[in-house]
């Protein structure tokens, strides 16, 4: 019997990987006519497919975390607009519900470094081990 693999499938992470470029591309290029998104820098970090391929999780980071809640706000208010893009240039089955959130590992990595910097971290770190 073979062994299931862990993780996404690679048509999973291939369609998700197409959804990031389609809407990295319209975001940079200005498509939605909208004053928050016209005026932030918003970076598509990930994007994670449902199985059935219907629902993207999109992860998102605005530059310099800069007005993140506006930048969600006017990402989910143009949903619509995005999905029908999105549907339109990559030729699937179902056009995918997008669902954006912040991506919060930048936070977590920064907060990992400022630990790893931590004089008291450093001082056990830099102890020799007892072999």
């Amino acid at each position: 019997m073979a062994q299931q693999p862990e993780g996404p499938s690679v048509r999973l992470l291939r369609v998700g990987e197409q959804v990031r470029h389609v809407l990295s591309e319209i975001l940079t290029r200005g498509d939605v006519h909208d004053d928050v998104l016209a005026s932030h820098v918003v970076s598509v970090t990930e994007v994670r497919m449902s199985p059935d391929l219907r629902h993207a999780t999109v992860f998102v980071k605005s530059l310099l975390g800069h007005d993140e809640e506006a930048v969600l706000k006017a990402l989910r208010t143009n949903t619509a607009y995005l999905q029908r893009e999105v549907a339109h240039r990559i030729s699937l089955k179902y056009a995918a519900k997008l669902k954006f959130l912040a991506d919060e590992s930048f936070d977590e990595g920064s907060h990992i470094d400022r630990l790893l910097r931590d004089p008291k971290v450093l001082r056990d770190l830099e102890k020799p081990q007892d072999d």
